[in-house]
């Protein structure tokens, strides 16, 4: 007789991003390392600068320019463009359904746990846009990690604080899939950054949704993706 099929047990941790994917900042901050780097004379194309949001502020200046540049004027630049961010802060909205999807995760069991590349005070700031914020178990700014994204440092710290035994990941880059990848865990990519959902599974991701309003609507069958692709993933390995 043949044995009965199991069902893989579902995801009971989620590390979300913040940038991009329960905020909507990730032009606001395109337009502020722009005027960053024009501060100091350098000119830097929006399209480069996009493609970089998402990594840690520590890399983005030597991503988009050289070695050379961040050498001479990688603090000024991440000074200016924190300057420049603290000017545009009002524009940065909350994203439709953010709230939604925290309720809907904490109502289906999962634990939820927030990591931002960006320091603890503007964490703390953007969480202050996102209603329900009461449901996220614990939150890791990117001045907690020894090395920022790509690198899965912040997730891994962040798995290893909540103790999570089935964990998955969300975010809006490709920077946070190949994060996800290093630490270990399946990743569900938001198109709320930008970046297309092409690229977003090409870096590794097992579900690609519009935003958390979405996400939060299509959570049952998320969850059981992610619960899938970790099953294959064992018997693969």
């Amino acid at each position: 007789m043949t044995p009965a099929a199991t069902t893989p047990p579902r995801p009971d941790t989620v590390v979300l991003d913040l940038d991009g994917t329960l905020v909507d900042s990730v032009y606001v901050h395109v337009g502020c390392w722009r005027a960053a780097f024009r501060d100091v004379g350098v000119d830097v194309a929006s399209h480069r600068l996009h493609r970089a949001i998402g990594m840690g502020g520590d890399r983005l200046v030597a991503a988009v320019t050289n070695d050379g540049v961040e050498r001479s004027v990688g603090d000024d630049v991440r000074a200016r463009h924190a300057h420049h961010l603290d000017a545009r802060f009002g524009e940065v909205v909350v994203l439709e359904g953010a709230g939604d999807l925290l309720t809907a995760l904490r109502e289906a069991g999962v634990e939820i746990v927030l990591a931002s590349s960006g320091e603890r005070e503007l964490t703390d700031r953007l969480l202050d846009l996102v209603p329900g914020t009461g449901a996220i178990r614990s939150t890791l700014s990117g001045d907690e990690a020894s090395s920022s994204k790509p690198a899965p440092d912040l997730l891994s710290l962040s798995l290893e604080r909540a103790g999570a035994d089935r964990a998955f990941a969300v975010g809006d880059t490709v920077w946070d899939a190949e994060a996800a990848r290093g630490a270990g865990v399946p990743f569900v990519g938001v198109l709320t950054g930008g970046v297309t959902e092409a690229e977003l599974r090409a870096a590794g991701a097992v579900a690609v949704v519009d935003g958390p309003h979405e996400l939060a609507t299509r959570l049952d069958e998320v969850l059981s993706t992610v619960a899938d692709a970790v099953a294959a993933g064992a018997e693969d390995g």
